[in-house]
């Protein structure tokens, strides 16, 4: 995976090494979260280049006016207060490097996101989702076991990908899970998941897995290597399809249904951040969100004051 950020006359090289370092090791972020961080500083580093600015010279004015061309080129609201975090992030890393004496994006202001809903599935969707998937093929009861601990485990697709068996603690009810920021947890596995998983289990041993791969939980069947978070997008996008499901799904809708779910019964707010792996409860309050509209939805519906009479 590409770590570097292309040679530019704006930020000297060794700078640019250092602060890779930086989020490297010190901020122990993942190889994808250091790589999208690179990605949008190169943005920036770029515009710098075309107008002739000084990284250590820059000022507010001429940052908004970075932020103006992002959105002139269509970019969305959410990306670019992303790409935004990134920059913040290098000029606190050049401020304690005492690089510059100032931070020029103390002021910057991110674009307003709005209420960010994610797409939720019911639990009637989840199991036409998993009839859909052919078990009579090695992949499809890979893929039911798949689907199975996305939602029962609210894991994330990469944690899934990286999944080993070193991390399964099927006796104990445990799974471990290495996460965003090499942050680890460890997640209950309910007894049908794991069920699902000792499925696909039996199948795997008959399936030789390639030299270093003999650890990881799914691999694939004809490569003998472990699954990819592309492979895995492409899959459960086919079985929604098959299944007549007109939402827009991703593995990590199945991480949503999970969070909102156990809201949704009466779990813990920080129970679930603790689950889910969030490092701010910010995050997780999104899901409260969503269980205010279901639940303000069964209201409109079932309340004897709310119905109309005939």
């Amino acid at each position: 995976m590409k770590t570097n950020i292309s040679s530019s006359s704006a930020v000297p090289q060794a700078i640019l090494r250092r602060y890779t370092q930086y989020l490297r090791l010190e901020k122990s972020f993942s190889p994808n979260t250091l790589d999208a961080y690179l990605r949008d500083l190169q943005k920036l580093l770029d515009y710098y280049e075309l107008e002739n600015i000084d990284f250590r010279q820059v000022t507010l004015a001429q940052l908004d006016q970075f932020v103006a061309r992002l959105h002139d080129a269509g970019i969305a609201p959410k990306s670019i207060a992303r790409m935004l975090a990134g920059v913040r992030s290098f000029y606190r890393f050049l401020l304690l490097e005492k690089e510059i004496e100032s931070d020029p994006t103390e002021l910057l202001a991110s674009p307003n996101r709005g209420q960010y809903l994610p797409e939720v599935l019911s639990l009637e969707e989840i199991d036409r989702i998993e009839k859909v998937i052919d078990q009579s093929r090695d992949e499809g009861v890979r893929d039911h076991a798949i689907v199975e601990l996305l939602y029962a485990c609210g894991l994330r697709v990469s944690e899934l990908c990286n999944l080993h068996f070193s991390d399964l603690f099927l006796e104990d009810g445990y799974i471990h899970v290495r996460g965003k920021g090499q942050k680890d947890r460890l997640v209950p596995i309910a007894a049908s998941t794991i069920d699902e998983l000792r499925r696909w289990f039996q199948t795997r041993q008959h399936i030789t897995a390639r030299p270093g791969e003999e650890d990881y939980v799914f691999i694939s069947p004809h490569r003998g290597r472990h699954l990819s978070r592309i492979t895995v997008f492409h899959n459960i996008k086919q079985y929604a399809l098959m299944a007549g499901i007109q939402k827009e799904i991703s593995p990590h809708t199945f991480r949503h249904s999970f969070a909102t779910h156990l809201l949704e019964r009466g779990a813990n707010l920080r129970g679930v951040q603790a689950l889910l792996g969030h490092e701010s409860i910010a995050t997780t309050e999104i899901y409260l969100h969503l269980d205010r509209q279901h639940l303000r939805e069964e209201i409109l519906t079932c309340h004897p004051r709310n119905r109309r009479t005939k």
